[in-house]
C-alpha cells in the first residue's frame, strides 16, 4: 500500500478524484491509499462469488444487485473499495449517475484477503463495517483456506468460520449452497 502525493482530501473531493491513472484508491482519514492490483486467484474467486450471488438473487426474484469494486463510505473522510457488495435497488438508484460510493450500508460486503490486506480486511474494515451497520460481512481468506461470516448483533460482529467442505452460512442468502472448497477451487486454474 502506497500513499499518493496528495496530502489531504475530503470525501467530496474523493468522489471526483482522478490522477489520470487507472489506479484505485481508498480514502482513509483524508488520505488516499493506493490499492495493489489483485492477483488472478483473487479475480477468479470474486468472479465465482459474483456469479453465484447473482444467480441466487435471480432465483429468489429479488430486487437486490451485486457489484464489484464499489465504494462504501465508512466515515467522515473515509471510503473503502469492496470486492463485492450486495445492495438494494433503491440504493443503486440513488447513485445511478454518481460515483458508486454507497453512503448507506450494503446488505452484504465480501472482501478477499491478499497478503497485503490481512490487517485491513480483518481489523480495519471489520470495525468500520460494524460501525456503519453492515448486517453481513464475509472475509474470504485463500491464505488460510477459510471464510469468516460476520453477522451484526447489537453493534458487534458475531463470527462463524467455515472451512473445507462446510457450506457457507449466510443470513442474507439463507438458501445459498456453496461449500468453502468450491470457492477456493474456483481460484485455481488447474
Amino acid at each position: 500500500m502506497v500513499s499518493t502525493p496528495v496530502t489531504s482530501i475530503t470525501f467530496e473531493e474523493y468522489l471526483t478524484y482522478d490522477d489520470g491513472s487507472d489506479f484505485h484508491y481508498e480514502l482513509v482519514d483524508g488520505k488516499l491509499e493506493l490499492m495493489n492490483p489483485p492477483t488472478i486467484q483473487h479475480f477468479l474467486i470474486v468472479d465465482f462469488l459474483d456469479t453465484a450471488l447473482k444467480a441466487e438473487i435471480k432465483r429468489c426474484n429479488s430486487t437486490w444487485l451485486c457489484f464489484r469494486e464499489s465504494g462504501v463510505r465508512t466515515g467522515r473522510n473515509k471510503s473503502r473499495l469492496t470486492d463485492l457488495c450486495v445492495v438494494t435497488l433503491e440504493q443503486a438508484r440513488e447513485l445511478l449517475n454518481a460515483s458508486a460510493v454507497f453512503q448507506s450500508p450494503p446488505l452484504l460486503i465480501i472482501e478477499v484477503v491478499s497478503p497485503e490486506s490481512v490487517k485491513r480486511d480483518y481489523r480495519h474494515k471489520r470495525s468500520e463495517y460494524a460501525a456503519l451497520e453492515v448486517p453481513e460481512y464475509w472475509i474470504v481468506d485463500p491464505l488460510e483456506a477459510k471464510i469468516s461470516v460476520l453477522l451484526l448483533e447489537d453493534g458487534f460482529y458475531e463470527e462463524t468460520v467455515f472451512t473445507a467442505i462446510q457450506q457457507i452460512g449466510s443470513r442474507t442468502f439463507p438458501e445459498l449452497a456453496i461449500a468453502v472448497d468450491q470457492v477456493f477451487t474456483a481460484g485455481n486454474l488447474s
